[in-house]
């Protein structure tokens, strides 16, 4: 049986009295897009941050390719293969779109930042944030600033920016967080586009979007994953359904 990219094993972390993840375990596999949903305050965020190495689990172990990654700076697990996307945008605004992508291959390759020339500029880095805007479709808009972008342009830049860190594994936060029907189709296509060679763990609120991309799904609910199965299982699932898909504004 094929060794999980990454797997969570009886995370906790707690603020306070306030248990946020109370024992959460699942797997992501090569080729999976693994859906993690659930209401608001569930701990799916706390549970990313715990994941890309923002926050510290007080209790568990996170794996990934089979090394324990547990208490590995974030730096340390993208060189790994480990990259996230935020709910929020993250991009550079000021910079062109090529230069964003640039300057995530030179953070992977550890360079230092050239204060007095542009990243882009080197044609070793260009080669492979090209590639990077070039899998999400952004290769025509490589010039332009990236303020400019449309906001499911600015999501798709993201992407590029998290395969531009060469990862094995894809964290998603939200991705479709923001965008309209069209912008979201586009995206929700290319999501599924990347299946192939990555294992993503995906936030989601667009169930969907949800039900459409992922090979499996757990819920999370109150700290806890309450179910995991596939998008069938889940939806016929009682206790998901009363905890979760059967809420409005979820």
């Amino acid at each position: 049986m094929a060794e999980p990219l990454l797997e969570l094993r009886a995370l906790h972390k707690s603020f306070g009295g306030l248990r946020v993840t109370d024992g959460v375990s699942l797997e992501v596999m090569q080729g999976e897009i693994h859906a993690l949903i659930g209401p608001n305050g569930a701990g799916k965020t706390t549970l990313l941050h715990q994941v890309s190495g923002t926050l510290a689990p007080d209790a568990g172990r996170i794996m990934l390719g089979g090394r324990d990654v547990t208490h590995l700076p974030m730096a340390r697990r993208a060189r790994l293969g480990l990259a996230r996307s935020f709910q929020i945008t993250s991009i550079l605004p000021g910079f062109p779109v090529l230069e964003n992508a640039a300057l995530a291959v030179q953070a992977r390759r550890g360079s230092s930042f050239r204060f007095f020339g542009r990243a882009s500029r080197e044609a070793a880095l260009n080669a492979e944030a090209l590639a990077a805007l070039a899998e999400v479709g952004l290769e025509g808009r490589a010039d332009a600033p990236a303020a400019a972008l449309s906001h499911g342009e600015k999501r798709q830049l993201e992407l590029a920016i998290a395969l531009a860190m060469a990862p094995r594994v894809l964290l998603l936060d939200e991705p479709l967080a923001g965008t309209g029907p069209e912008e979201a189709e586009r995206l929700v296509r290319l999501l599924s586009g990347l299946r192939a060679r990555y294992g993503v763990l995906l936030v989601e609120h667009d169930m969907q979007a949800v039900f459409a991309l992922a090979d499996r799904i757990s819920v999370l609910a109150e700290g806890r994953v309450i179910a995991t199965g596939t998008p069938a299982e889940i939806r016929a699932d009682a206790a998901v359904r009363a905890a979760y898909l059967g809420e409005d504004g979820a």
